[in-house]
């Protein structure tokens, strides 16, 4: 198949997960989970649910959520049938597909049984996980598109490598970000984002008490800030290191910008709690960004990977090493 039209199946694949992770952030911030009620797949028993705004929201999260499913299955037939030389691409579109539909269980299961926050935070972070890997098959194939990879091949073949250092540096920061987005997922759930009011500090206090919702919103605020410094330190390293590489700048500098962009999104929720519209928005445009960093991050751990693997210094002719 044509790289072309691979391209914009990734597309097509990207773009509906990414609906369907926004409309669940849209579910749970309006409290719109049982719009159907206990039931599922229908809504309320009918399969055009009544047009009440709680039921039309959980219903349409519900048939953008199925989308994903298919656009998902589609993907990952297509490139496991005509990019069987590219395992990186095939195991994107695997990882996709695995967890829309975990996060497709979980999300039928916490409407039939109840369900506590810590799992329903859970079911957010591998909707999440299952958005990363789209975004990594639509970087991966752009990437061929651009003639860095051979379509039959594996073999990046760069010219420059990274450090195994700087490698688990990346990883270290994908997956303490994976544990921030929890920690947040779980303020959510547990409506502790008023535990803290005011910005930067917490109720007027640099340490509030530790108890309750306060206590949340807190350990949500000091693991954010320091995933700020955890991820400029890799923007940092990313970009002054890799003069060679282009593309880990590139990736470096975006997460770094959108680490700056999650924080202030992350303040603006705190200062709008008392308007509902504006903190709507900004919670929304904070699941959007925490989405595109997490996705660029994976990526990322991805490209240093593959390009640590083979970092050996190579011993020139006189014998003596580089």
């Amino acid at each position: 198949m044509n790289t072309k039209y691979l391209k914009w199946l990734s597309y097509a694949s990207c773009f509906v997960m990414f609906l369907a992770t926004l409309g669940g952030s849209v579910v749970t911030k309006t409290e719109s989970g049982l719009g159907c009620g206990n039931d599922w797949p229908l809504c309320h028993g009918k399969f055009v649910p009544a047009h009440t705004l709680a039921s039309m929201i959980e219903y349409s999260h519900r048939a953008v959520s199925g989308a994903a499913g298919l656009v998902s299955l589609a993907a990952f037939v297509a490139f496991w049938l005509y990019r069987k030389n590219r395992k990186d691409l095939q195991i994107y579109s695997l990882l996709a597909l695995i967890f829309v539909m975990v996060q497709a269980v979980m999300g039928a299961m916490a409407v039939i049984y109840p369900t506590s926050s810590a799992v329903m935070a859970l079911h957010f972070g591998f909707s999440l996980i299952a958005f990363a890997s789209s975004i990594m098959l639509v970087l991966g194939v752009r990437q061929e598109e651009r003639g860095q990879v051979n379509a039959q091949s594996s073999d990046y073949a760069p010219s420059a490598r990274v450090s195994k250092a700087f490698r688990n540096l990346t990883w270290i920061a994908t997956g303490y970000t994976y544990i921030v987005v929890y920690i947040g997922a779980y303020v959510s759930h547990t409506d502790s984002a008023g535990g803290c009011s005011g910005w930067p500090l917490c109720n007027g206090q640099l340490v509030p008490e530790l108890s309750g919702g306060e206590g949340i919103a807190f350990l949500h605020r000091v693991a954010a800030a320091l995933l700020l410094v955890v991820i400029a330190t890799v923007g940092h390293f990313a970009f002054r290191k890799h003069p060679d590489l282009p593309e880990i700048r590139k990736l470096g500098v975006a997460a770094t910008l959108l680490v700056i962009v999650q924080v202030f999104t992350g303040a603006t929720i705190v200062l709008t709690l008392n308007n509902y519209d504006v903190y709507l928005f900004a919670s929304l445009a904070h699941i959007i960004v925490l989405a595109a960093l997490f996705g660029v991050l994976c990526y990322l751990s991805v490209r240093t990977w593959q390009l640590s693997r083979t970092s050996e210094v190579q011993a020139p002719s006189d014998g003596k090493a580089v």
